[in-house]
């Protein structure tokens, strides 16, 4: 089917969402029993961790640590949110910067002011924009971002979206309870491809719609390491310590081969990593190249990384011609999708 396609259905009993265009799988979405990045909780301090610049906390599903935080006392109550899913034994990845993120805005309450995403570039709509959120929310009493969503939506849905989210941020900020709990649950699946997935998209709803649009047999797919590319072909295994990544140039013995089969890879691994959810320390072993075509090979994959929705970071090459990445562990891992 052409197009873009959002199917909202289940897998093995819980929510899940995909994003299909033109027929290929572009995104997944899915719930598994860990809290996941935007839950909120009234948190206790535990004990700082010296050479590690933070401390654990206590909530009320386990212990949770958050970096870069001095001056806090045991026992001590603060709230903090899930900022990615914790690597199994683990503590909770937190942040005591809390984010309000709704389908058209983002409340900052850590940074004031009022802000528009760079993709929003009639000057005409973004004085609109600007003008009715002052109208509408009157003083601020929060930072507001506009998303890009609000490129074409209705001012009405703006104004309640920014009222609705203004004000579930006021609940949870004037919390002053003593002892942890849980304050804001993160969104499913299903709420969260709401929330992020603004293009233009037929909708589906039926249970079983998965399974019409051939999105079980992608997602089945998955679960196999090798990935077929133009020109060749590359691997994906998930180790304890980071990720593995290993390109091919099949048949191609072109002296061009390598810099075809990693330029391939470069385009495609962001949706992989996407799909699949693997995050962390990502250790890629390119096919072999000359080092005057790493530029190009390191400029087509980080404007690969600029469109992907999961904040990854290029890190550089290493003496041994490996390159590495750091990205956020934002996604449920599809491995867990059968945990009990």
């Amino acid at each position: 089917m052409k197009g873009a396609l959002i199917l909202l259905d289940q897998l093995n009993g819980r929510q899940a969402a995909a994003l299909v265009k033109d027929g290929q799988l572009q995104d997944l979405l899915m719930e598994v029993d860990q809290p996941g990045p935007g839950t909120i909780y009234r948190a206790e301090v535990d004990r700082p961790i010296k050479g590690q610049g933070g401390v654990f906390l206590n909530t009320p599903d386990g212990s949770a640590f958050l970096r870069h935080i001095k001056g806090l006392a045991p026992k001590q109550m603060l709230l903090v949110q899930v900022t990615g899913y914790a690597e199994p034994g683990k503590a909770l990845p937190v942040t005591s910067k809390l984010l309000f993120k709704s389908r058209y805005v983002i409340v900052t309450p850590t940074a004031p002011g009022l802000n528009i995403s760079r993709s929003i570039r009639d000057e005409d709509r973004r004085d609109m924009l600007l003008q009715l959120i002052r109208d509408t929310i009157d003083p601020l009493p929060y930072g507001i971002i506009l998303r890009s969503s609000c490129v074409d939506a209705d001012p009405k849905d703006i104004a309640e979206d920014a009222n609705s989210v203004v004000k579930l941020a006021k609940q949870v900020l004037e919390d002053d309870g003593q002892h942890p709990a849980l304050l804001l649950d993160a969104d499913t699946a299903h709420e969260q491809a709401w929330r992020d997935w603004s293009i233009p998209a037929q909708i589906e709803t039926d249970d079983g719609c998965f399974a019409a649009h051939g999105v079980l047999d992608q997602i089945e797919a998955l679960s196999a390491p090798d990935i077929a590319i133009k020109d060749g072909s590359f691997s994906i295994e998930q180790t304890r310590a980071f990720v593995a990544v290993d390109v091919n140039t099949g048949k191609d013995s072109s002296p061009a081969a390598g810099l075809k089969a990693n330029i391939a890879m470069a385009r495609d691994l962001p949706r992989q990593l996407r799909l699949r959810g693997l995050g962390g320390q990502i250790v890629i072993d390119p096919a072999p190249m000359p080092k005057k075509d790493r530029r190009q090979l390191e400029t087509i994959f980080r404007a690969a990384l600029r469109s992907d929705t999961v904040e990854t970071n290029f890190v550089g090459w290493t003496t041994l011609g490996l390159i590495e990445l750091q990205r956020a562990r934002s996604r449920a891992p599809l491995s867990r999708l059968d945990d009990k």
